[in-house]
């Protein structure tokens, strides 16, 4: 731990108060001036439970407190990481958001990798490869094709219909008597307008006045 510490530049120092966290020292995790001895009445404790004797009970209490001993110095020791680690963040300009970012990243890496995610992606494949090999989904897509060659045949079949009806109408007698109607109308619309734009630029019986003599007697 001290030499992990050492690494660093930054070596955890702890005042007589609070506890050791080298987890090979024979002190980790207790408070010198907190901790005494509490007698524990075999009593109190009640029957121990069926199959085990005192002996081995006594053997599996004392590992319990072991391991909860080394649990809370390890919590001590990842509280004091998560300081240090916050520190370098904070010197090294990295926001919140960016260890949102990675987190989130590296999340969803582990979800890709997880033997749940892999599984499923291969029972998917499976499940895709037996649809698309059945006989029922080769009928459905041969009858899809089939049905979309007969409606384009038909569209086009109706617009070929269309098209020769309009040249059929185009030819006929009565749309060309039409036609010459249009243009006869036509040609009278636009000959009433020359005619009077003409009355309009000529002056009105300028031509058959003579000019007055305006001399004195």
């Amino acid at each position: 731990m001290e030499s992990a510490n050492q690494g660093t530049g930054r070596g955890l120092r702890y005042g007589p108060g609070e506890p050791d966290i080298n987890l090979n020292s024979p002190n980790k995790g207790l408070l010198a001036d907190a901790m005494t001895d509490v007698p524990v009445d075999n009593a109190a404790r009640g029957a121990a439970p069926e199959g085990l004797t005192l002996a081995e009970e006594e053997e599996l209490r004392a590992e319990l407190a072991k391991v909860e001993e080394e649990i809370g110095t390890l919590r001590q020791v990842l509280a004091a990481k998560e300081r240090h680690c916050g520190e370098l963040k904070r010197k090294l300009g990295l926001t919140p958001l960016d260890g949102l970012k990675q987190n989130l990243s590296k999340s969803w890496h582990d979800v890709q990798v997880s033997n749940a995610y892999v599984k499923t992606s291969e029972k998917l494949g499976e499940w895709n490869d037996k649809v698309t090999q059945s006989d029922f989904y080769k009928k459905t897509q041969e009858t899809l094709s089939q049905a979309g060659q007969k409606t384009s045949a038909a569209l086009s079949n109706v617009g070929s219909v269309i098209s020769r009806k309009l040249g059929d109408m185009r030819n006929s007698a009565t749309f060309k008597s039409f036609e010459d109607r249009v243009g006869t109308i036509k040609s009278r619309v636009v000959g009433s307008r020359e005619n009077s734009t003409d009355g309009l630029h000529s002056p009105s019986g300028a031509g058959d006045k003579p000019p007055q003599d305006n001399a004195p007697f």
